[in-house]
């Protein structure tokens, strides 16, 4: 009988020694196919070569040990349900015990006479030595324990899936299912690189021969992670200013002119006008712009965007602006308005809480072109808003929409230049792999006069010296924000709530105002409060996050957080990017109580640092990539070897290299099995499968 034919896209089960049963417990590690088992790598390895004799073993120490099964008991503890199996070990030359708890089935396996190479942590219990729950090998008569010992590697598990059974189905499948794993990258590329075999680099990320091999195929296998996205983008970037269509070519005009030299209350700063001057250049090419624009909190991104929607009229064309929260949206009209109200052009606010009677107007008014610039929410994505001529989408803090959702905006005009917008600094590590196809523009500086915020930390013992301090910064006609994680008392987690905190408040400061800002409000209610807080009325606004992005009141000079430690880095920074934005000293109290090492590395990086960058650096090193992006980009920063803070310049590199060779081919027709992995992975999450 022939050997049946082996397919990378064979479900698991039918990988030796897996069955239908372990089939679903791999499912939950997702793994499903048997190409899926092979790429399921070790998170740590244990290097069990060193095989010390029982009267050697140490209390405290973590060993291997070669010994014979001498006796065998199984009990029931105290503990309702809880199964103790004991076994008295003996190598010739010292005795110890190994213990294990709700194990099922041992007793068939370690009966007395056998041979076991055990590995674990030994510890000294009523003068005996004894390994608890160790992993343990079988040893066959005359087998040389030194040959079954070496560099095991120790995978994610599951309830139900032992080590042993995880490396014997990786073994499986290395044996029957890695010879159909062809190689992709042509020879002369990887030589030219040094870079080692696909499928030597996959058998030593399982069972390492030495540290170097290892090393050899981490930087393989991490190179090819970074080097097939960066195709992927480089194909993405290349079929959008090839296939999108022409776009208007849209270079500034009168009234760009007119609002720089007349109606700006400031001059840019050198970082705006680098990033004003990149994104006129792209909006005056037939190419549609797909351009990011990075800027820390304050830095001035609202004025760049309004030139470029200015460059829009002056082309002819409308422009849009979508932000992510009503406050958010309002606070962009009442700022832009005016001035576009002064170059004799029409600017409108379109959101879900209008009047449908208003709401119906504007909509109709952007249809006929009689409205230039709309600012707004979601509703600008509806389907009942249409514009006779939009030439400028603009995304304001991109990280809250949805890649569908800014297609939705996007398809509102014929191939119009995009201009996506955020004040959450990205580390580049992230800017190459999330926004690896947009064009990047950055403001490193902050506008003349803006003072460092002081950050500390304080205990919640600290919070009525807090208070005093809050009165006397009132007293001088300062205003306070006060951040809660939560809305409401919750039984499940010990953090401080708005609503509680806004009575305490009250009480403690009657003759102040007062105000609570949450998600949960309606849209009237908060926008009275925030424009009592933009009086004076309220001093003191207790809100959750929802005041995280762009609310921008100059006399805020206090911003308190907290149960700071459940905050990232960015969200945090976000926040303190609120105060001191009026020519005042800004405060940023942290009431912190941190439970974990992390969480105090965390809070003390965040206080000793006031570069968002660099902040944002340290939350991607601290908390991951999804922490930093503010969700979680599946299939684009879930790596399974690469590592984005470890490996930048590796990432680098990768990059480098996918750009040149989409650059010479873009058509991958002198690498067809590179062509196939790249589709066959990234085609559907990339969008690329129209061009293959």
């Amino acid at each position: 009988m022939k050997n049946p034919v082996r397919h990378l896209s064979d479900p698991v089960r039918f990988v030796r020694g897996v069955g239908p049963v372990r089939e679903n417990m791999l499912a939950r590690l997702e793994v499903r196919t048997a190409e899926d088992l092979l790429y399921f790598f070790p998170f740590r390895y244990e290097d069990r070569r060193n095989i010390v004799p029982l009267s050697a073993l140490r209390g405290g120490e973590t060993a291997s040990a070669a010994a014979r099964v001498v006796a065998f008991e199984k009990r029931k503890s105290m503990k309702k349900g809880l199964s103790v199996i004991t076994v008295l070990l003996s190598d010739g030359r010292g005795m110890a015990r190994a213990v294990w708890f709700n194990r099922v089935g041992l007793e068939k396996i370690l009966v007395p006479g056998v041979r076991v190479l055990l590995y674990g942590k030994a510890d000294v219990r009523g003068g005996t030595l004894q390994m608890t729950n160790p992993e343990f090998e079988i040893l066959d008569e005359g087998e040389d324990e030194a040959e079954a010992a070496g560099i095991m590697p120790v995978y994610p598990s599951t309830a139900g899936l032992s080590q042993k059974a995880i490396r014997k189905m990786v073994r499986s499948a290395i044996d029957d299912f890695l010879p159909s794993l062809e190689e992709f990258l042509p020879g002369d590329f990887r030589l030219r690189l040094s870079l080692s075999g696909i499928r030597d680099s996959i058998k030593e990320m399982h069972f390492p021969s030495s540290r170097e091999d290892w090393k050899a195929a981490r930087h393989r296998l991490a190179f090819d992670e970074f080097f097939l996205l960066q195709a992927g983008l480089a194909l993405r970037r290349r079929r959008t200013g090839e296939d999108a269509g022409t776009a208007p070519s849209l270079p500034p005009g009168k009234l760009v002119r007119k609002c720089l030299n007349e109606l700006l209350p400031f001059p840019l700063t050198p970082g705006q006008r680098k990033a004003v001057d990149e994104i006129f250049g792209d909006m005056s090419r037939s190419v549609p712009m797909n351009r990011l624009l990075q800027g820390d909190v304050g830095s001035g991104k609202t004025a760049v965007g309004l030139l470029a929607l200015l460059a829009a009229l002056d082309g002819g064309c409308q422009g849009a602006f979508l932000a992510p929260t009503e406050i958010l949206a309002r606070q962009h009209f009442q700022r832009l308005a005016p001035l576009v109200g002064a170059l004799g052009a029409k600017c409108a606010l379109l959101t879900g809480s209008l009047p449908a009677k208003e709401k119906e107007g504007i909509q109709k008014g952007l249809e006929a072109g009689e409205i230039d610039i709309a600012i707004g929410t979601h509703a600008l994505i509806s389907e009942k808003t249409g514009f006779a001529r939009m030439g400028l989408a603009i995304v304001d803090e991109q990280h809250r929409f949805g890649v569908l959702q800014k297609h939705a905006f996007r398809s509102k005009g014929e191939n119009p230049h995009v201009l996506v917008m955020t004040a959450t600094p990205i580390p580049r590590t992230l800017t190459l792999t999330v926004y690896g196809d947009l064009s990047v523009s950055v403001i490193p500086d902050l506008p003349p006069g803006r003072q460092p915020v002081e950050t500390r930390a304080v205990s919640r013992k600290k919070i009525p010296s807090l208070l005093s301090f809050l009165d006397d910064r009132m007293s001088d006609g300062e205003r306070v924000y006060w951040i809660c994680p939560l809305i409401e008392e919750s039984e499940k987690m010990d953090l401080s709530a708005a609503e509680a905190r806004y009575e305490e408040l009250q009480q403690r400061f009657p003759s102040r105002g007062v105000g609570i800002l949450h998600g949960r409000l309606p849209a009237d209610e908060k926008e009275k409060v925030m424009d009592d807080f933009q009086k004076g009325t309220v001093s003191l606004l207790v809100s959750t996050t929802v005041v995280e992005v762009g609310v921008d009141v100059p006399e805020a000079t206090v911003m308190v957080v907290e149960d700071a430690a459940r905050f990232g880095l960015s969200q945090l920074h976000q926040l303190r990017g609120r105060v001191g934005r009026g020519g005042r000293k800004g405060w940023c109290i942290l009431v912190a109580s941190p439970g974990t090492q992390e969480s105090r590395e965390r809070i003390e990086a965040f206080c000793s640092e006031s570069s968002g960058f660099a902040i944002a650096e340290a939350d991607l090193r601290l908390r991951g990539p999804g922490e930093v992006c503010g969700v979680r980009q599946s299939g684009i920063t879930d790596f399974r070897v690469a590592d984005l803070v470890r490996d930048a310049d590796l990432l680098g590199s990768a990059r480098k290299e996918a750009f040149s060779l989409i650059g010479e081919d873009p058509d991958l027709s002198s690498c067809p099995k590179l062509k196939e992995r790249l589709y066959s992975l990234l085609g559907r999450s990339l969008n690329l499968v129209e061009t293959a």
